[in-house]
């Protein structure tokens, strides 16, 4: 989105977006204790119910884009009345978008050879993003208060370049790869 919009639709975004990832985490622990207990077919159709949410949360996000789009081409005028709008309990000041992490996560891996553990990767994204987050962005998640909220975007960053092919499908649980696609994406936005 090239313009933060005031009217408080970015915002309810944001909150949508927090809660159907909150939602996820909570189906996808389930199916880690289902598997866990030998319940193979519960736990496949918790990775069904899984995958369908995580397809949600996507289509969710780029809603948020289409406003974004939609909201950027309003005339200034419009844009005035609409921002002095009281906007009530949504919280002020949003966490920085997804695609802010695209960048650092693939240079990460690219001075790991390629591939990194999460924790590892995760941690060294954290140290060149560190001084261009947003106060909100430190908070911690609802869901999980050991998390802070540009983990979890950064998590969620790295599910959908899996989704564009900047980095791979099939890694091996708890490990990020990078794709020749991710690299190129890389080199072509100043990495």
């Amino acid at each position: 989105m090239s313009k933060q919009d005031n009217t408080g639709v970015d915002a309810a975004f944001e909150m949508l977006l927090e809660e159907i990832e909150s939602v996820i985490e909570e189906v996808n622990q389930s199916g880690g204790r289902a598997f866990s207990d030998g319940k193979l077919d519960v736990a496949q159709q918790i990775l069904t119910q899984a995958q369908t949410l995580t397809d949600f949360r996507s289509n969710v996000a780029s809603l948020r884009e289409n406003w974004g789009e939609l909201y950027a081409v309003q005339n200034e005028e419009v844009k005035e009345i609409v921002s002095k709008r009281d906007l009530g309990r949504l919280k002020k000041g949003l966490r920085t978008k997804e695609a802010f992490y695209y960048s650092p996560i693939l240079r990460v891996l690219t001075s790991k050879g390629g591939r990194g553990e999460i924790g590892e990767v995760l941690d060294q994204v954290h140290v060149l993003v560190k001084d261009s987050l947003k106060p909100v962005d430190t908070e911690p998640l609802a869901s999980d208060p050991k998390v802070p909220r540009w983990r979890n975007a950064a998590c969620w960053a790295r599910c959908t370049m899996v989704k564009e092919g900047s980095l791979k499908t099939d890694s091996p649980r708890g490990v990020w790869e990078m794709t020749e696609s991710g690299s190129k994406w890389l080199k072509k936005n100043g990495g």
